[in-house]
């Protein structure tokens, strides 16, 4: 039986970009699942197709039930979105906001009120609540923007990168706020850049990349399938970079990543500490002086340079996407009404 969140053979084209080239989804109820993917692979839209805020070309979707082409409105009831950017009224105050949203959804005044009191505490806004949204910081505007997604407390959470802009202590207390949320039920998308983020949230994880789901499975699981360990070297100046590198391919499974501004180099392995003192040797008998080094477990960082082969930066033809994209919702606003 389909999950709260069901996706099959999605896709979705702005002209000559297919931005979805037949994503599968199937979210279990009450789990959080964690859609990761480089900028301009399909996120973003994914979750534009299932809030119907976008309707794929072909495919098929069910979110709490509901077909979202065939039962855009009922879907709309029974969803939270919180998207990339703040969507707020500037000329309103935070407590405003919030009762606003709570008065669509049909809340009772009071409750409204209510309710809004409690999400302005909760997301520390409690002094600022009754200062014009305009006067508020990005991540103020960013918090707020999350508690109106959160004023009815949906069956179904939809969020789109939601911690971006949010200094760590506001993040970990976000992250708080969706376990509280999945514990009692809610079932959760969440897209991130924040590989610790869906580390700490995800039950499972999805790697999007060109419009398609290339790996799932749990942050362990997705670590197992890159294997072994890493050793990761930093030496003490950038002139000692290359020839690091010659040393580290020479013990590696595969040939070494270099981060330039930290002087940093690491390479998988096989053969754990014993291996690691061999390099130490071999590096001390070339002259490359290092200031640290250590052997560590693969993370969803390797995971996601692995599976994508590249770093979370979007092409020029995936910037098009993006761009195309916008155009596209500009036509159909009409279906948002």
């Amino acid at each position: 039986m389909p999950g709260a969140i069901y996706a099959e053979g999605l896709v979705k084209t702005f002209g000559d970009v297919r931005a979805l080239d037949g994503v599968d989804l199937d979210v279990p109820e009450g789990t959080v699942l964690g859609l990761l993917g480089p900028n301009g692979a399909g996120k973003t839209t994914t979750v534009r197709c299932l809030t119907t805020l976008l309707r794929p070309d072909s495919g098929k979707a069910v979110v709490a039930g509901l077909d979202v082409v065939k039962q855009p409105n009922e879907v709309r009831r029974s969803i939270g979105l919180s998207g990339q950017f703040a969507a707020v009224d500037e000329y309103l105050t935070g407590r405003e906001n919030l009762e606003m949203v709570g008065r669509l959804y049909q809340m009772r005044p009071r409750a409204a009120k209510e309710r809004a009191a409690e999400l302005l505490e909760q997301f520390n806004l409690t002094e600022a609540a009754d200062r014009p949204a305009k006067t508020y910081s990005g991540g103020m505007r960013r918090r707020l923007d999350l508690a109106a997604a959160l004023v009815v407390s949906p069956p179904v959470m939809f969020m789109d990168e939601p911690t971006t802009g949010l200094d760590p202590r506001n993040r970990q207390q976000l992250w708080d706020v969706i376990k509280e949320l999945v514990s009692g039920g809610t079932t959760l998308l969440l897209t991130t850049q924040y590989l610790e983020e869906a580390d700490q949230l995800a039950h499972e994880i999805a790697v999007v990349d060109h419009g398609r789901v290339i790996a799932r499975g749990t942050s362990d699981q997705l670590k197992a399938r890159t294997g072994g360990e890493r050793v990761e070297v930093v030496v003490h100046d950038r002139a000692f970079i290359s020839v690091a590198g010659e040393v580290l391919r020479g013990f590696g499974t595969s040939d070494a990543t270099v981060e330039e501004h930290t002087r940093k180099l690491t390479v998988p392995v096989t053969g754990g500490a014993k291996l690691l003192a061999e390099i130490i040797r071999e590096l001390d008998s070339r002259g490359v002086e290092i200031d640290d080094i250590g052997l560590r477990r693969p993370t969803l960082d390797d995971v996601f340079l692995s599976l994508t082969g590249r770093v979370a930066e979007a092409t020029d033809e995936e910037n098009g996407a993006e761009s195309a994209a916008a155009e596209d919702r500009r036509r159909e606003k009409e279906t948002v009404k």
